[in-house]
């Protein structure tokens, strides 16, 4: 029986559950669970291992639904309720009893890979922080945040590449918090709407930003400092992961250049936003993947003519 945790997130999104638990139909359906949701990097793409995609999407199908629990309006007045549910599931995988088609594919693997437990409890963790805390007074909290709701996931995908060596962990750490952050930044005005505010509040108070200033989606002097510093710091999170993409193989390697340039275009399309960042949200446009797409080849040695280039990009925004 394949149990219904929930309902999904809109109906424009809305992915329909596979007709059995087969286990191909619960990998595709993590596809599409994944592919249903707006990412500033591609997840899966064409680049990783074929033997490895399948993985990926399950890995991010896992925390995509768990952060819908935290964050989308369907589920207020139920969201620890589903992450409770969710994190049971998880554990009844674990001991070979998955019923829903994401812990399926999960659990399948988890045990090609041996992977711990202990990362997917703390992803849980910090969602449920989300459902606790609303705002973070300095960045060093802000960032004990990400290393629950953010860096598990970095290192799970270096785990099912075959990479467990600590210090390769500490650039995917760096890595996913950069990402994470980057994303709040971009986020602000939505995550205000949800009621939280992500942004350090010493950096607000510092550069004269209130959050009536977010409320009234103002453009002023003191917000265009703000965005400045907070890409500046963010920035410095990306260059400490660098190292990393040129030490891991072939099999992730293009997919961690393209996460890495994808994180740090968003940066620079919130710098160019600036003091209009609470009216205009910055996004990756077309253009900008295939830009995205040519660094992160160019960084691996490869080149592709345009066309190629112009076709990727069209199948990685899919």
């Amino acid at each position: 029986m394949i149990h219904r945790l929930g309902v999904l997130r809109s109906p424009a999104l809305a992915v329909p559950l596979p007709p059995s638990l087969e286990l191909e139909a619960c990998y595709r359906y993590c596809e599409s669970l994944v592919r249903a949701r707006h990412h500033n990097y591609p997840v899966g793409s064409l680049f990783a291992r074929s033997q490895l995609r399948k993985h990926i999407f399950a890995l991010f199908a896992f925390a995509r639904v768990a952060d819908d629990f935290a964050d989308e309006v369907a589920y207020e007045g139920r969201r620890a309720r589903e992450l409770d549910r969710w994190e049971e599931q998880l554990h009844l995988a674990y001991r070979g009893h998955a019923e829903h088609p994401v812990f399926v594919a999960l659990a399948d693997t988890v045990d090609k890979f041996d992977l711990p437990i202990t990362e997917f409890t703390e992803l849980l963790s910090g969602f449920r922080t989300d459902l606790e805390r609303r705002r973070y007074s300095t960045f060093d909290e802000l960032r004990s945040y990400t290393r629950q709701a953010a860096e598990p996931m970095g290192r799970l995908l270096l785990y099912i590449g075959g990479y467990r060596a600590p210090e390769l962990h500490a650039y995917a750490e760096d890595l996913s918090s950069a990402l994470a952050v980057a994303r709040l930044i971009q986020d602000i005005p939505a995550d205000w709407e949800r009621g939280r505010v992500y942004m350090p509040a010493e950096d607000l108070r510092h550069f004269g930003v209130s959050e009536a200033d977010i409320a009234a989606r103002r453009s002023t002097p003191g917000v265009g400092a703000l965005v400045r510093y907070e890409v500046a710091r963010t920035r410095a999170l990306f260059e400490r992961a660098r190292p990393l993409v040129d030490i891991v193989g072939a099999d992730l390697a293009v997919e961690l250049a393209l996460t890495w340039h994808g994180g740090m275009r968003i940066l620079d399309k919130i710098e160019s936003v600036g003091a209009s960042l609470f009216s205009e949200r910055p996004s990756l446009s077309t253009a900008d993947k295939a830009m995205v797409l040519t660094r992160a080849l160019a960084w691996r040695g490869e080149t592709l003519p345009p066309r190629s280039i112009h076709l990727l990009t069209r199948l990685l925004d899919r």
